[in-house]
């Protein structure tokens, strides 16, 4: 399997936005709805989607540094080999007898040794002929596939509402997926069976959610944030003005006299929180002044005329 860092094409020493940089890009070219005719391109996406999910977490790319965990992220095998120069079992520098044996030159019988290490069941027969991994060795027991990862961009109405999400899997299988109340950036869905192939059984498709950031639309919590212009004869006047909602508009009435920063609550058109209560839409008013216009200009002057205060006088200026 290809190194990680080869994988995305980054330096060892290559830092977080390196990475994430790099895996933007050929996440753009092979991901699997641009490429619904080339399955390996399919298969080269999930595994940069893995590369870039261990290399972006602290804790997992310090783990793979040091050798510990494989390209899958599971723990490297525990290699029960020969001794110091490759020596084997019985022979010199090994575990059975000789003048390099390493036990003072006597016949040691470990089988006992072995038993309470690794359960029992060895056969005493002269040394290691009932033990697992030498003489009569057993096949490991099966072990269960490795879990694939992937990277799933929702749209922000859709994170909101929770509205069910669809993910093409390795092989080009697509598959639908309800989205978890309170869902976050960074959360994670586990599809049970659906990794890769193995003895004991398929592994896991992991899924991790990126909610794409929305062009007007800001979260705070369970709440959406909308700022919203208005012109001066709403803001002065009053009346009705149709406002979008990540459920779709919406008409709210705007109190006559408004100032630009006026927040209006819209109760239930936030996103769905971990209880299954709807967060709220915070709609922030903002006076939109018309440039040259010259009747608007006059009347100011004309209105500023007759001394209506200074606005400023609570500041102290």
């Amino acid at each position: 399997m290809a190194d990680l860092y080869s994988t995305l094409g980054v330096k060892r020493d290559s830092d977080e936005a390196a990475i994430k940089k790099a895996y933007r890009k050929l996440a753009k070219e092979l991901h699997p709805d641009r490429n619904r005719d080339n399955p390996a391109a399919s298969e080269k996406f999930a595994k940069v989607t893995q590369a870039y999910d261990i290399l972006t977490d602290k804790d997992k790319r310090a783990r793979y540094d040091r050798g510990e965990i494989d390209e899958d992220g599971n723990p490297k095998g525990f290699n029960f080999g020969g001794g110091a120069g490759g020596a084997g079992a019985g022979g010199p520098g090994g575990y059975g007898r000789g003048p390099q044996g390493g036990f003072g030159g006597e016949e040691v019988d470990l089988s006992e040794v072995f038993e309470g290490l690794f359960g029992g069941g060895a056969q005493r027969r002269g040394g290691f002929g009932g033990f697992g991994g030498f003489g009569g060795r057993r096949a490991p027991p099966p072990q269960k596939g490795a879990d694939t990862v992937y990277r799933l961009a929702v749209p922000f109405e859709d994170a909101a509402t929770l509205k069910e999400q669809r993910v093409t899997l390795q092989g080009g299988k697509t598959v639908s997926i309800k989205l978890p109340k309170g869902v976050e950036e960074g959360a994670k869905i586990r599809l049970a069976g659906q990794g890769q192939q193995g003895g004991a059984g398929n592994g896991d498709a992991i899924v991790t959610i990126a909610i794409t950031p929305h062009r007007f639309y800001t979260r705070e919590g369970d709440n959406i944030r909308l700022d919203l212009p208005i012109s001066l004869d709403e803001a002065v006047l009053g009346g009705k003005v149709k406002v979008p909602t990540v459920d779709g508009p919406v008409m709210v009435s705007i109190p006559a006299g408004s100032s630009s920063g006026k927040t209006l609550r819209l109760k239930g058109k936030g996103f769905t929180g971990k209880s299954g209560v709807r967060g709220d839409q915070l709609v922030t008013l903002m006076i939109e002044i018309p440039a040259d216009d010259p009747e608007l200009a006059g009347f100011i002057q004309s209105w500023s005329r007759k001394g209506k205060g200074n606005p400023r006088a609570g500041l102290g200026v």
